[in-house]
């Protein structure tokens, strides 16, 4: 069970201590993980902020109040329940571990573990119930995958998926600060500040995001296809997808091309994803109602539009998905992995989910 957008998680134990480490807390993810820590009443009695050594002794402020960031060592030392990691894929691999063997329950932000056998790949609305008290280190999957599969799983469960094509337009803040420093330099005309990408990327689109692999996909593109079946538990599904960086901050944004094996009723498919957990429908074209990035922004669901039956091929889809990125493509779906443990039982045995 996914706990519910606005639920509050309440103690059964006023004594009961919550430890939560944020690792990455000072980057952009780690930033948003504490927001919707807050946001969503998460039961943090106790907070650890983590960064790098450069970040040691700095402040993050988390429900009005300072926090000093301490470093790994000292982190692990107080054997959180919970750690959320977003400080990259190095050291995840190396800090992670640590982490699980003295106890705490990693939900890791980066690629280090997500094709791992032994870990469980999660998107609460997905495959939730996949988890165990035994899964120390959970894999947070990519952003651009994450939105994808919370609109397909409903209709793969109907209809079967038999291939998808998906090209994506992804924001900015998919590659850090120094790329949204980028755009606005840019912006600005300043030629001469810190490039996070090859080419300029104010009016302009960068079909390259992550490094080119052998078969001339990218890192992104074939993080989409391998997590996408590991995921919706189906090798099946045949996967091909281009990823595209474009000039926006906030969302990103994905044309999928989804054939099944079984015909569908067009009424019937937009009335599952209506119902469908996480999944918010905006598909009216006679009114130019459509998702965007703009709408996304700062929410938790993922929006589906441009509906439509692709007239070249038989029981084929085309839909538009649309998402926050830094929220539900890292930040939120993390935190609800976290809420999913608490409701089970599976850490933090004080406390339960009202």
């Amino acid at each position: 069970m996914l706990a519910p957008q606005g639920s509050s998680i309440t103690f059964k134990e006023q004594n009961k201590k919550m430890k939560i480490a944020v690792v990455g807390a000072t980057g952009l993810v780690g930033t948003k993980m504490l927001q919707v820590l807050e946001e969503r009443n998460f039961p943090v009695t106790e907070l650890i902020p983590v960064a790098s050594a450069k970040s040691v002794g700095k402040e993050v402020i988390f429900k009005g109040k300072p926090y000093k960031v301490v470093s790994v060592e000292d982190a692990i030392k107080q054997k959180p329940d919970l750690a959320l990691f977003s400080a990259g894929g190095s050291t995840s691999l190396a800090q992670a571990p640590l982490f699980a063997a003295a106890g705490t329950t990693v939900v890791d932000n980066s690629s280090a573990w997500r094709m791992d056998p032994t870990k469980k790949l999660v998107v609460p609305e997905v495959n939730a119930d996949v988890l165990t008290a035994e899964d120390k280190i959970i894999a947070n999957p990519n952003c651009s995958t994450i939105q994808m599969v919370v609109a397909l799983k409903p209709l793969h469960d109907k209809y079967k998926i038999k291939r998808i094509v998906v090209s994506t337009y992804q924001s900015v803040t998919g590659t850090g600060v120094k790329a949204v420093d980028q755009l606005f330099n840019e912006r600005k005309g300043i030629t001469d500040g810190p490039m996070a990408y090859s080419y300029p990327i104010d009016l302009n689109v960068i079909p390259h995001i992550d490094v080119f692999t052998e078969n001339g996909y990218t890192k992104e593109e074939m993080k989409m296809i391998k997590e996408t079946q590991k995921i919706m538990g189906d090798d099946s599904i045949k996967v091909t997808a281009t990823t595209v960086r474009i000039p926006v901050i906030g969302g990103h944004s994905e044309s999928v091309n989804v054939e099944f094996e079984n015909e569908f009723d067009l009424a019937e498919l937009r009335a599952i994803l209506e119902k469908a957990p996480g999944v918010i429908v905006t598909d009216d074209v006679a009114n130019l109602k459509y998702p965007m990035p703009l709408d996304a922004h700062e929410k938790d669901e993922v929006f589906v539009g441009r509906l439509r039956r692709d007239e070249s091929q038989p029981k084929t889809l085309n839909a538009w998905i649309v998402s926050d990125n830094l929220r539900k493509g890292a930040a939120t779906n993390a935190v609800q992995i976290a809420e999913y443990l608490v409701a089970k039982h599976l850490i933090g045995q004080g406390v339960e989910v009202e």
